[in-house]
């Protein structure tokens, strides 16, 4: 199942038209309140001599996190305007930048014959991913892990839906940054809980560890109290 040409452009549109400073799109917080948080999940189970892969690295801001704890970092995005945002973030080179669709099986197989089993960190992309597409990611979780390869996987909860349209009932409507996501007809904390890890246990993928963490976002509510989204986190690996 590949995604819609109407998703594609959703996301090309809204990276397009986001500013290219830190912390414009509102789930590019810095990555003290994401990747260090969830780097400790990972670690007892990851090889830190392999290389890590940020699924749906959007800006790098994570990618060049992860980069200085593992051999090698590589940020894909669907959206080629948000590899061009995370390769003029990264002046130094930190982390390597690609456009890759998680549903083109070819394409995933790719890059992992060119990288090898890999740690692979992905943050919030099957919730909002189109429903027929979901079992694809995960698919290519499994493939860029391989054998030796783990991932840390965290998508956000269902009730996390509530947390959105609560902070969008302010008196002045949606704060901008969640204006921007549902202006480009993006769906946030669309899919169910218990999917997610269904996903992986149907591919032979199984749930070394799990929890619930919160996604912080770069956006407050209109009392001034800071977007965070409650979310599971999950390390799979063979």
């Amino acid at each position: 199942m590949d995604v819609s040409q109407r998703y594609r452009e959703s996301w090309e549109s809204y990276w397009r038209r986001t500013p290219q400073a830190p912390g414009a799109a509102i789930f590019d917080c810095d990555a003290e309140l994401s990747a260090a948080r969830h780097l400790p999940l990972l670690a007892p189970y990851a090889d830190a001599a392999l290389p890590v892969i940020d699924l749906g690295c959007g800006t790098g801001t994570q990618t060049r996190y992860l980069a200085r704890h593992f051999r090698e970092a590589v940020g894909v995005d669907l959206a080629e305007a948000a590899v061009a945002h995370a390769r003029r973030a990264d002046p130094g080179r930190t982390a390597r930048y690609e456009q890759l669709n998680l549903t083109d099986q070819d394409a995933v197989r790719r890059l992992h014959e060119r990288v090898g089993d890999a740690n692979v960190y992905m943050r919030a992309v099957i919730h909002q991913s189109e429903p027929e597409a979901r079992p694809a990611v995960a698919a290519a979780v499994a493939t860029l892990t391989g054998t030796r390869g783990r991932a840390f996987v965290v998508e956000l909860l269902s009730r996390a839906k509530a947390v959105l349209a609560h902070a969008a009932q302010g008196p002045d409507g949606p704060p901008p940054k969640l204006a921007r996501i549902f202006e480009h007809g993006l769906t946030p904390a669309e899919a169910d809980d218990d999917a997610v890890p269904g996903f992986f246990r149907e591919l032979g993928l199984p749930v070394l560890a799990s929890g619930e963490i919160d996604l912080v976002m770069t956006e407050n509510r209109a009392d001034g109290v800071r977007i965070d989204l409650p979310a599971q986190w999950m390390v799979l690996g063979r």
